[in-house]
């Protein structure tokens, strides 16, 4: 038998393939589900079945069409309202795939109705377990994101449930989650590319803490998620419309204008520093890299119109499959090549590109410039730079007014957060300053104070 990862590393989050036979069994599929039937095609296997450990809240899910496509028995946890026709798998109730033998188990806690499922090997033996958000590496799911007046209550039922998988399976059977890998439905981050239960008895905080401080510090560690996750749930439960990867239209540089103009979002996915170096006034930087999807998923104006800026197809593609998995079908339009192309003669934008060397020695000469820092505000409370100020990214478009004019210095934990925070500021009353840099080499320059300011 053989299980075969599929890893969206932008969301954080893995699926699974596994295969036995010319049989397969899928589990948590994104919704871009050629990757799958790719795999499958490789493997020379028809997909049997099609099974959700939960109802997501982070991604749109694939199962539903990748279900209607191969004809597979769709698997989702009972107790979850959905507007489709499904199998409602119950704790205990087996899959049976031929040569796959899978059995339910009600793992509460990420969600109501969240489920795992035991992994059985030809002679019965449990040989890994498929843990959705509930038992992860070295950790375990969130549990707040069905609103607050849930979250006591399923962050217990999660000590219960991972208990119960660590007491109900043998040391040497394979963990595989879904989140943990970067993904904020995880409550804390994952440690590990892989695991088993014996690992996850010394290493999971459910598992090597009493029940109240694995509660405490649970409730007490979650910070703010991305906004967008407010949708998942709901097109999830509902039915995902089918993928949609065709190539946007073209648009050129009078109607680009247009859209700048009239306020719609208008995204540059280049570097970073290209982007400082010269860029249409009015667009905000998103460079496409593993943080894009969820930085603009959580700004982006729902269901707003969005047309793209790259530096050429590939580089549109990539970012649409990244944006359809979160739902954002929206992408009205797209622009590649050379930015200086679309100014219709209007100058370029630009701002400096610095590092925390250089904010150390521009803070000797003069204070009267701006240090902001765009990080969480756990991640400020932590250790931030000595008379920073602090708006969390995702604060930021409402907050703007609270940045003075003047020169501004925007930094996070690595430079990506800030790119996207110095776009969003850039405009003729303030000098941008972007900080590129890593935050830990802001205390080797002597600039970081301990604790809350």
């Amino acid at each position: 038998m053989n299980v075969s990862i599929i890893e969206t590393t932008g969301l954080g989050d893995r699926s699974y393939l596994i295969t036995e036979g010319d049989v397969a069994v899928v589990v948590d599929p994104q919704r871009d589900i050629d990757r799958v039937l790719d795999l499958a095609r490789d493997h020379d296997v028809r997909i049997t079945h099609v099974l959700e450990t939960h109802i997501h809240n982070d991604y749109v899910t694939g199962g539903l069409e990748l279900a209607h496509v191969t004809g597979a028995e769709y698997v989702v946890p009972a107790g979850d309202d959905v507007a489709y026709q499904r199998r409602a798998i119950h704790d205990g109730d087996v899959i049976d795939a031929g040569p796959i033998q899978l059995q339910a188990v009600h793992t509460p806690g990420h969600t109501h109705h969240h489920v795992s499922y035991v992994l059985h090997d030809e002679n019965g033996a449990a040989v890994g377990v498929f843990t959705g958000g509930s038992m992860l590496h070295g950790t375990t799911g969130r549990t707040d994101l069905l609103g607050d007046e849930h979250t006591h209550d399923l962050t217990h039922a999660q000590f219960h449930s991972v208990h119960r998988l660590a007491d109900e399976l043998p040391d040497d059977a394979e963990v595989y989650p879904t989140h943990g890998f970067g993904s904020f439905c995880s409550a804390t981050p994952g440690s590990g590319d892989t695991s088993t239960i014996a690992e996850q008895r010394t290493n999971n905080p459910a598992l090597t803490q009493d029940e109240q401080t694995y509660v405490d510090q649970l409730i007490a560690g979650l910070s703010a998620y991305p906004a967008y996750y407010a949708h998942m749930g709901v097109i999830n439960s509902q039915g995902p419309a089918p993928v949609n990867l065709s190539t946007p239209t073209p648009v050129y540089p009078e109607e680009l204008r247009r859209r700048i103009d009239a306020g719609e979002w208008v995204v540059d996915l280049r570097h970073r520093t290209a982007f400082a170096a010269g860029h249409l006034e009015g667009t905000v930087a998103f460079e496409l890299s593993m943080s894009f999807v969820t930085y603009l998923g959580w700004l982006y104006t729902w269901g707003a119109p969005l047309t793209l800026i790259g530096d050429d197809h590939d580089q549109i593609a990539s970012a649409q499959r990244e944006l359809v998995r979160i739902g954002v079908d929206n992408v009205t339009g797209s622009a590649v090549g050379d930015v200086s192309r679309f100014a219709n003669g209007t100058p370029l934008r630009s701002y400096r590109v610095s590092d925390f060397g250089d904010l150390a020695a521009a803070l000797a000469v003069h204070d009267e410039l701006t240090v902001l820092d765009v990080r969480q505000q756990g991640e400020y409370d932590g250790g931030h730079v000595t008379g920073s100020i602090n708006i969390p990214l995702h604060e930021l478009a409402l907050r703007t007014e609270e940045v003075p004019a003047g020169e501004v210095w925007v930094h996070c934990g690595s430079g990506y957060r800030a790119s996207i925070a110095a776009s969003m500021l850039d405009r003729p009353d303030r000098t941008i300053v972007l900080v590129d840099d890593m935050f830990s080499n802001a205390g080797d320059r002597g600039l970081t104070a301990e604790g809350p300011a």
